[in-house]
């Protein structure tokens, strides 16, 4: 079984924002695959999804972004999950320029709280992860403040297609590796499309 884990804070008044990114995310693969988070369990709304013939349980923690680890890894050993291979973490990223997709096989928390409390509670730094760029282009002066701010009407677009790369990209490291995703979806959103046979991108 693969599990994929958005980051994000439970409740209406942030279901929207930029801090929930990674839920939106979740919520966007299981769209796509005609699956339904609904289930609780290890303190997190989960779902379940096939893809390519492989289980794929998706996860949505609500311990609130802070404590994200204490949930994903009640269901990493819940599930036997080894989180090298068969973890995948979604989140916001505020040092990527807005609508910009990165995804990396390992690496430290960039600052970001759920990300630390997952490296904590695993005591690992080795797991796939897709990042969410939400930078809007010029130093904010409140960081908490802004990634809690709702995702504006001007944004929507660019969120929408992000939402969508991030679920291909998602779809490509279970069925290709995180490897030939990083390839393929490492590039600035103004990026054109690589030629068939190029790669570029960066770890």
């Amino acid at each position: 079984m693969k599990l994929i884990v958005g980051l994000g804070n439970p409740g209406i008044e942030f279901q929207f924002t930029l801090h929930n990114l990674g839920f939106l995310a979740v919520d966007r693969f299981a769209q796509r695959h005609g699956a339904r988070i609904v289930n609780r369990r290890c303190r997190a709304l989960t779902g379940k999804a096939m893809l390519a013939g492989v289980e794929v349980l998706l996860a949505k923690p609500e311990t609130y972004m802070n404590l994200s680890g204490v949930s994903v890894r009640s269901l990493v050993e819940e599930f036997a999950i080894d989180p090298a291979h068969d973890l995948i973490v979604l989140c916001d990223d505020l040092d990527l320029p807005f609508g910009a997709v990165r995804v990396r096989k390992q690496g430290g928390a960039g600052g970001h709280h759920g990300m630390e409390s997952i490296l904590g509670a695993l005591q690992t730094r080795i797991f796939p992860r897709v990042r969410m760029g939400i930078s809007p282009g010029h130093k904010v002066a409140d960081g908490a403040q802004y990634v809690l701010s709702p995702i504006r009407k001007s944004q929507h677009a660019v969120t929408d297609d992000m939402l969508d790369t991030v679920a291909q990209a998602v779809e490509v490291i279970l069925t290709e590796g995180p490897d030939v995703a990083m390839n393929r979806f490492n590039r600035k959103p103004q990026d054109p499309p690589e030629e068939a046979g190029g790669a570029s991108g960066t770890v």
